[in-house]
């Protein structure tokens, strides 16, 4: 097939969409002409708008976003318990709007940027809450959610699509070039948090290093000097890892040779071939226009419910006894998986009682949903060090230093994860495996209490001994409250 072939929508697309974008020579014309719809039937305001409050069942969820709102308002009287409930039902929603929204885009982009906003716009409840605790300067909490939403990422979703897109058929398929590059993608972010993580373990001092406030102090491990090092070495890896994220998007959506900008690759697999004749075929349900603004306000309304929700977590935490491991890894990343595992659930028992009953099975697609694995390399690459730059731009001292067992977790799914993407290829079975382990990631850290030198590195209020101090002596008001109790009980 020759370059000039490859540049052009495929033989089998709609005479009308060869026509309005094929035999068009600039290509800023042919991207313009796509994105105003040209060739395709008009969506005029009103049909969108009825389109969009129709596009899920999971839009009367929308019913929650005033009340969530109402109780932060009232949260003394209603309650943080009732506050974080309400926007995390509130978020759902939003969840699916983004969903749904970023799939309408598709259409008028094309598979290549198509896929990239998806991604982008499925990162934005993660990104979202990231940035308020950044804010707020929950950095424990904050460096508990980066690796719990790529842990999410990495196994959770993909392994619910493998799973239920991949129980009516032998094998999926996933894109060979995309994934030996999401291999080597994967590894430098992960091993990117190795570094600072190591470098503080090759001190030799580990965990015995917090004895007493004044064996911390004196040690310099656990000291503001040892954190200025940490911060320095952590916006450097950051720089350097917003250039590779980059670099990555300029290969991929702009492959060596002519014409290849932003078009599917010649040799890439049937079925994705197939899914960008779909979007140059499928009416779109509503106009780009109204999908534009669409988006914007539901980002704005995000912004806003994911600051509730953070402003109710501390209250939460305390009257649950959750661990602020098991918090940031596990419950506020489900947030974003909240509307996507809802309709998984569903379809998949669906599934299940059209073959028992023998109706009409829906069959699958075979390319295997594994965009879940992108959003994972886009939030290590990009989101995570953004967080670090804007960080140092607002005085907070972010910085790459995780928990031990954190970078261990991400080490162990990123393994898996390339085990099973290896051959481009997956199964349900597969998929049920990253489900399970998963699961084993939640139960084990149920239980951890979280690395404490992490978080004196991570104080915001002061110095790193003052941080020292201060949980010292909560330790000491701990023993002392404990005490006067077993008295009061003898008395």
């Amino acid at each position: 097939m020759s370059t000039e072939e490859e540049g052009r929508p495929r033989a089998n697309a709609h005479p009308g969409h060869s026509a309005a974008y094929g035999f068009a020579v600039d290509r800023a014309r042919v991207f313009w002409n796509r994105l105003r719809g040209n060739g395709r039937p008009k969506v005029g305001w009103l049909e969108s708008g009825r389109n969009i409050a129709l596009s899920s069942f999971l839009n009367l969820f929308v019913i929650f976003i005033p009340i969530a709102w109402a109780s932060h308002w009232e949260m003394v009287a209603w309650g943080h318990d009732t506050t974080f409930a309400l926007c995390f039902l509130a978020i759902i929603p939003l969840e699916c709007i983004f969903d749904w929204g970023g799939e309408q885009m598709a259409l008028y982009l094309g598979k290549d940027l198509g896929d990239l906003l998806i991604i982008t716009l499925n990162n934005a409840v993660e990104a979202t809450l990231a940035i308020t605790l950044l804010i707020r300067c929950e950095l424990r909490l904050l460096q508990s959610t980066i690796v719990g939403v790529v842990l999410l990422h990495l196994l959770l979703i993909p392994g619910t699509a493998f799973l239920v897109g991949g129980h009516n058929v032998r094998h999926q398929a996933l894109h060979p070039h995309h994934t030996d590059l999401n291999h080597s993608l994967l590894m430098i972010g992960v091993l990117a948090t190795m570094l600072p993580t190591a470098f503080f373990a090759a001190l030799d001092r580990g965990a015995s290093a917090v004895v007493t406030a004044g064996d911390a102090v004196s040690s310099g491990l656990i000291s503001d000097t040892s954190r200025g090092e940490i911060l320095k070495m952590s916006r450097g890896i950051a720089i350097m890892l917003v250039v590779v994220y980059v670099a990555s998007r300029v290969y991929l959506h702009n492959p060596p040779g002519d014409n290849n900008a932003l078009t599917v690759p010649y040799d890439a697999p049937e079925a994705i071939h197939e899914e960008e004749t779909e979007l140059l075929e499928e009416n779109p349900l509503v106009n780009p226009w109204a999908c534009i603004l669409l988006l914007i306000v539901t980002v704005g309304l995000m912004a806003v419910t994911a600051e509730f929700l953070v402003d109710s977590i501390d209250e939460v935490r305390e009257k649950s006894g959750i661990q602020t491991e098991w918090f940031g890894l596990i419950l506020l990343p489900i947030v974003s998986f909240s509307a996507d595992g809802v309709v998984a659930i569903l379809f998949f028992f669906q599934s299940i009682y059209n073959h028992l009953t023998q109706r009409k099975i829906l069959v699958p697609a075979i390319l295997a949903r594994g965009r879940a694995i992108d959003l994972s390399i886009q939030f290590t690459l990009w989101w995570m060090p953004v967080l670090v730059l804007v960080g140092w731009a607002a005085s907070k001292p972010m910085h790459l230093l995780f928990d031990y067992l954190e970078v261990a977790l991400l080490l162990g799914s990123c393994f898996l994860v390339n085990y099973v993407t290896a051959d481009a290829k997956t199964n349900w079975v597969e998929g049920l495996i990253m489900i399970v382990f998963y699961f084993m990631i939640a139960l084990v850290t149920w239980f951890y209490p979280g690395q404490p030198e992490v978080a004196f590195m991570l104080n915001c209020e002061g110095s790193v001994a003052e941080a020292i101090t201060l949980n010292d002596e909560s330790h000491i008001d701990v023993v002392v409250h404990g005490a006067a109790a077993l008295l009061a009980r003898a008395l």
